[in-house]
């Protein structure tokens, strides 16, 4: 394990990889940028972006992404680095934005919201699930803070998570309706290091999920059994995500140091590299089209 980029982001999220392109995306939520890392030669670029985008999804057009900013998705030209309002997805309210967000296998969206600060405790957002038109359905209320979105291999199991409750919940899921059902408890962190923040899953269906505030990611058996903890040098990952040539690179955000006395011996805000001895699964494309915006 080592830290690839040590780029002092104030809150690194929601890395995504392209298989295309060979290139990492994440962002920096408070920073409102949007980076593309690229392993091969060690370079990152980033977007500023107007509003914080707090997670990411590929399109059918390279040049373009999917991004959910503040309470809505729009459209992120990579080329020009034009930004595109499209759907709203929540009316504006103090202290609410969206967060943790994936593309199901059939290219929906799903992306749920928080209140910011979590310390208030305040279960106030949502979750959502996005067609490729554009219509969305809230599938729950009174979320404190989304987090953990997957999909097994099969996609017939879906994990989410809300941070505030320390708990991982699998639904069965349908792909062809986009409907989850028999809700139970996946994972309960209390006896677990930090808060369940951002996860993924590998080719054998296990779950991989960052301990945010618990230096560590943890990869959790089909079967709810915590299988491996691999502990990091930072207080706060924030997101694993399989990538590099054979997908066999586990690439994890992290979140910048929030105060001077804090004992990260690390590097607070940088890109972490670990050899997962496991394959990822490709990201899904979301199944609309830049062109609907």
């Amino acid at each position: 394990m080592y830290c690839a980029l040590p780029a002092e982001a104030k809150l690194g999220e929601s890395p995504v990889w392209s298989v295309d392109q060979q290139v990492l995306y994440w962002v920096d939520i408070d920073g409102c940028v949007v980076h593309e890392f690229d392993p091969g030669t060690g370079t990152d670029r980033g977007w500023l972006i107007p509003g914080r985008p707090t997670a990411l999804a590929l399109t059918a057009e390279p040049s373009h992404l999917l991004v959910a900013v503040e309470t809505g998705l729009g459209w992120l030209d990579l080329g020009s680095g034009d930004f595109s309002a499209w759907r709203p997805l929540e009316e504006a309210r103090e202290g609410i934005r969206l967060n943790d967000g994936r593309c199901d296998p059939a290219g929906r969206f799903w992306v749920g919201g928080m209140f910011v600060p979590t310390s208030a405790g305040r279960f106030e957002a949502r979750l959502h699930r996005v067609e490729g038109d554009g219509t969305f359905e809230t599938t729950r209320q009174e979320v404190g803070c989304s987090n953990g979105l997957a999909f097994s291999p099969d996609g017939d199991v879906m994990y989410w998570a809300d941070t505030l409750h320390s708990t991982v919940w699998a639904y069965d899921y349908d792909v062809a309706t986009g409907r989850q059902y028999n809700e139970r408890v996946f994972l309960d962190f209390g006896p677990l290091p930090g808060r369940p923040d951002g996860a993924c899953v590998d080719e054998t269906g296990c779950y991989w999920i960052a301990c945010v505030g618990g230096s560590a990611v943890l990869r959790v058996t089909p079967q709810g059994v915590v299988d491996r903890q691999i502990d990091l040098p930072v207080l706060r990952p924030t997101m694993p995500a399989f990538g590099g040539p054979n997908l066999e690179t586990l690439f994890v955000t992290t979140i910048g140091r929030r105060a001077a006395s804090e004992s990260d011996l690390g590097n607070p805000g940088g890109l972490y590299v670990i050899d997962a001895g496991v394959g990822g699964l490709p990201e899904p494309q979301f199944a609309g089209r830049p062109s609907l915006g």
